[in-house]
């Protein structure tokens, strides 16, 4: 089982940003696997749509370090661990500058880039970088036609898209990985399943734990992974190319053991052998704490 960790992004974290390189350094030295970040752009006073199903968005959320920052300083000094993104809004973002992003970091990585893309769920954030919420699903599948044309192609052939537009070009450097990264989707939604089954090499399930819940791979895991395997099967995809990454959130009050259990549990329990601990609920800890807890999980897990 792989097991990563969240970079340390979001609220009280990411006033210690002088010791980012730290913690990815130190994360890696004691065995974690990835290193992780996610994607905001404000954190809206009054939001039509929480976080996570509630009615509001946590305070940790109210500061975040831009992703591509994160990244590139964890890339700099670590060596091993991949580096994954769950997930990045690829709606805001013109294709080809994400495309320029992301081939960066698995340039200077040496190949270790887990893109995870998605549609997000702030129509706030959309408002703020001016693109209409109502095209994100129709942007998010042309954006993912931009990636693979200029991650695979050389030159890039010309592209006049409903939403995007550029001459035939020559865009390197190409990704050190081949034929290009593994490409992972978020979404709960169907429509976002369907995508997934025909364009990606694997999913972002989430699991958040909350007081008096128990964690159900079958339902957070098993069952969406069947599911979009089944539909890949049925376009002309080979299945068993398709995996998972588990995400999961911690609440403010769970223990280490609870996330242990959970990692434990997935790795008996489905076929998933990649998981990753968010530290967004934790936020309110220091950099020193998580490190602890990087230490801790990894100590009942392996």
């Amino acid at each position: 089982m792989r097991i990563g960790f969240s970079l340390p992004q979001y609220g009280a974290m990411a006033h210690e940003l002088d010791r980012l390189a730290d913690f990815a350094r130190q994360a890696e030295e004691l065995g974690a696997d990835s290193l992780w970040v996610g994607d905001r752009v404000l954190a809206a006073v009054d939001p039509s749509v929480g976080y996570m199903g509630t009615d509001t968005i946590p305070w940790q959320l109210h500061t975040m370090l831009d992703p591509f920052v994160a990244l590139s300083v964890a890339s700099s000094v670590t060596e091993r661990a991949l580096l994954g993104t769950s997930a990045l809004v690829a709606p805001w973002y013109h294709p080809l500058l994400l495309a320029r992003s992301l081939t960066g970091v698995d340039v200077v990585s040496g190949g270790r880039l887990i893109p995870g893309l998605g549609t997000g769920w702030s129509p706030e954030e959309y408002e703020g970088v001016g693109v209409p919420w109502k095209e994100r699903g129709a942007r998010l599948d042309e954006c993912l036609d931009v990636l693979e044309a200029v991650w695979t192609t050389e030159p890039v052939a010309h592209h006049d898209g409903t939403h995007y537009a550029y001459p035939a070009a020559h865009i390197g450097p190409k990704p050190v990985q081949h034929p290009r990264p593994p490409l992972y989707l978020s979404g709960f939604a169907l429509a976002a399943r369907r995508r997934a089954a025909r364009r990606a090499d694997g999913i972002l399930p989430v699991e958040v734990l909350v007081p008096g819940s128990a964690f159900d791979p079958a339902a957070v895991i098993n069952q969406p992974l069947r599911e979009v395997r089944r539909i890949a099967e049925a376009e002309g995809r080979d299945p068993a190319r398709i995996d998972a990454i588990l995400r999961i959130n911690p609440d403010s009050e769970s223990t280490v053991r609870e996330i242990a259990d959970v990692i434990l549990r997935t790795g008996d329990e489905t076929d998933v052998d990649h998981v990753f601990v968010d530290f967004v609920y934790l936020a309110g800890q220091g950099v020193g704490q998580a490190l602890e807890l990087v230490r801790r999980t990894l100590e009942l897990t392996r």
